[in-house]
C-alpha cells in the first residue's frame, strides 16, 4: 500500500459529513430487514437515501460490483450480491455500505437479526459488535495498529468464535482502501503507529465455527468454509489527540 495519509482539519469536516450519511444508509437498511424483503430492495432504497442526501454509492461500480450495499446474509462473511432473495425469519444480515461526500468516503458495516433469531445468532452479532469497541479502546495516538488487531482478536476468540484472516480493515480518505491495513488479528506493540489525524475503519468480520473462508462463483461473495454463521461489524474513525472519534456513529449502532 502506498504511505498513510493524514488528514486535515478541512478533510475531517468533509469526512464527518461523509459518515453521518453513511451511517444514516446503514440506518435505512436496518429498519428494512423483516422477513419478505428482498436484499435489492434494501439497496435501491439505501441508493436512494445516499443520492438524496448529495452523496454518491461508494461501492457501486467498485472493482465491479454490481450493487450500493453489500448484502450478506448468515453463512455469507462479505461482498453478498443484492438480488431477488427474500429474507426470511431467523436470518442474520450483514450490511456494508460506503458514501462518498465531496470526494471524501465514509464505509461502515453491520449486522441485524431478521425476526426472531436463536441465541446463538444474537450472541455472535452482539460479540462481533463488542469485538470492535474492544479494539477501539486502543486507538489511541502512540500505540499501534497491532494493539487494536490483538484486542479484537483476543475478545472474540474468548467466546470460541474464528477471526478471518483474509479480510481486513483499512484506511479511508479519498480512497475507499487507503493504507494501513487494519488486521483484525495480530500482536500487540506491531504495525503501523497511530497518530492524530489518520481515519481508519476497524471491522471485525467473526464466524461462530472455523475461519476458513471462500469466495463463490459470482467472484464476490465471501463464505464460511464449513458453513457457520459469520458477522460484520464496522465503522470509520478517527485518530486524535484524546479518544477516537467514530465518524459514522451518529445513527448509534
Amino acid at each position: 500500500m502506498s504511505a498513510i495519509m493524514l488528514k486535515s482539519p478541512r478533510e475531517i469536516e468533509i469526512m464527518r459529513e461523509a459518515g453521518r450519511i453513511t451511517a444514516g444508509a446503514r440506518r435505512v437498511a436496518s429498519e428494512m430487514i423483516e422477513p419478505g424483503v428482498s436484499t435489492a430492495e434494501i439497496d435501491r432504497e439505501v441508493k436512494k437515501f445516499i443520492l438524496a442526501s448529495g452523496a454518491t454509492p461508494t461501492f457501486l461500480g467498485y472493482g465491479g460490483f454490481p450493487a450500493c450495499v453489500c448484502a450478506s446474509v448468515n453463512e455469507e462473511v462479505i461482498h453478498g450480491i443484492p438480488g431477488k432473495r427474500k429474507l426470511v425469519a431467523g436470518d442474520i444480515v450483514s450490511i456494508d455500505v460506503g458514501a462518498t461526500y465531496h470526494g471524501y468516503v465514509g464505509d461502515c458495516a453491520a449486522t441485524f437479526l431478521c425476526g426472531e433469531c436463536t441465541q446463538e445468532a444474537k450472541k455472535l452479532v452482539e460479540v462481533t459488535r463488542q469485538s470492535f469497541f474492544e479494539g477501539i479502546r486502543q486507538a489511541v495516538a502512540g500505540n499501534r495498529i497491532g494493539d487494536i488487531s490483538a484486542a479484537v482478536q483476543a475478545y472474540a476468540e474468548s467466546f470460541g468464535y474464528g477471526v478471518v484472516r483474509e479480510y481486513v480493515g483499512h484506511g479511508v480518505g479519498r480512497q475507499m482502501h487507503e493504507a494501513p491495513e487494519v488486521p483484525n488479528y495480530g500482536r500487540a506493540g506491531h504495525g503501523p503507529r497511530l497518530v492524530p489525524g489518520m481515519t481508519i475503519a476497524v471491522e471485525p468480520m467473526i464466524t461462530a465455527g472455523d475461519y476458513a473462508v471462500r469466495v463463490l462463483s459470482n467472484d464476490w461473495t465471501v463464505v464460511t468454509v464449513d458453513g457457520s454463521l459469520a458477522a460484520h461489524y464496522e465503522n470509520t474513525i478517527l485518530i486524535t489527540d484524546g479518544e477516537p472519534e467514530l465518524l459514522t456513529w451518529p445513527e448509534g449502532f
